[in-house]
């Protein structure tokens, strides 16, 4: 799922190429995009954009009127643009949006079609699409502590939960917890005044990181090339690849369709997490910490 990061990269490329341009039309392929009914997308064509905003991990499109064209991407859906008109004969192409300076296409492979759109009237009406979460870039340090013990969860369920933390998803809360040496099971309710600063300016640091290269990997381009497994990343998607840090080897958490990756060492003091579905099958034989798990990889690697 794109998160702040990518999204803000996505607002920004779109103000530059539609701000003050006429939204000619907009063709749907999918039936099941549109997700409201009143005020009619009808409304919307003919109107010029005054302006591109980003509501947690949805787009939002203003136009004359203060009408508002307001997409979630969802996990799959994934934008494109092209100074045509863009063509919508492939499977995952759910709609087109022209305007004057060109067409946005909407993409989403996949037999799951959840990324939607919402044709919304009003200030008021769109604010209350807007996450209760926290804005992890603009909140304050003690704004955030209070957040951060309004709930007991893990510190994964915390940065995800886009009830407390808007914009960030999967991916880059596994960097922010491995830049802040943090374990993905820690609870919030035992972190101490120290962890919650490394915590916080870890969250900060990693989501400013990631904004300015892929801000600079554009280029001024639209960015085509968004995905959740990126190389430079430090352990999201590096299962079993060494840790940028320590060379520890990067392990994972498996549950149900998500993966929590981290480093044993940099994390959790040595240990290693219980995997749900693989300790399950080891029981006992799941090995406790990274010195038996390099161990038993040792053994194996050795000649017969």
């Amino acid at each position: 799922m794109p998160e702040l990061p990518d999204i803000a990269l996505y607002v920004e490329a779109l103000d530059q190429r539609i701000r003050g341009r006429k939204l000619l039309t907009v063709r749907r392929k999918s039936p099941f995009l549109l997700r409201t009914a009143i005020p009619p997308i009808s409304e919307c064509e003919g109107r010029h954009v005054e302006g591109v905003d980003r509501l947690g991990k949805r787009i939002a499109i203003g136009l004359e009127g203060d009408r508002w064209l307001v997409l979630h991407l969802m996990i799959a859906g994934r934008l494109h643009w092209s100074d045509t008109p863009a063509s919508l004969t492939l499977r995952h192409n759910l709609a087109a949006f022209d305007f004057e300076t060109g067409s946005l296409r909407l993409d989403e492979p996949g037999s799951k079609k959840r990324a939607s759109l919402h044709v919304v009237a009003g200030r008021a009406a769109l604010e209350q699409m807007r996450p209760l979460g926290i804005e992890p870039l603009d909140v304050s340090r003690s704004s955030f502590g209070s957040v951060l013990r309004l709930e007991r969860r893990t510190l994964k369920r915390f940065l995800t939960d886009q009830r407390l933390v808007a914009g960030i998803g999967n991916a880059y809360s596994d960097e922010i917890l491995h830049q802040a040496k943090l374990s993905p099971i820690s609870m919030t309710s035992i972190l101490d005044d120290s962890e919650v600063e490394r915590l916080y300016q870890a969250m900060r640091a990693v989501l400013s990181l990631w904004s300015d290269r892929l801000r600079d990997q554009a280029a001024g381009r639209f960015p085509e090339k968004v995905t959740a497994f990126r190389p430079e990343m430090a352990v999201h998607g590096r299962y079993g690849k060494p840790c940028p840090v320590c060379a520890t080897s990067i392990q994972r958490i498996r549950h149900v369709s998500n993966e929590t990756n981290y480093c044993p060492r940099c994390q959790t003091g040595g240990k290693l997490l219980a995997d749900r579905a693989l300790s399950r099958v080891l029981k006992s034989d799941w090995p406790k910490n990274i010195e038996v798990l390099e161990a038993r990889i040792g053994d194996l690697s050795k000649p017969k």
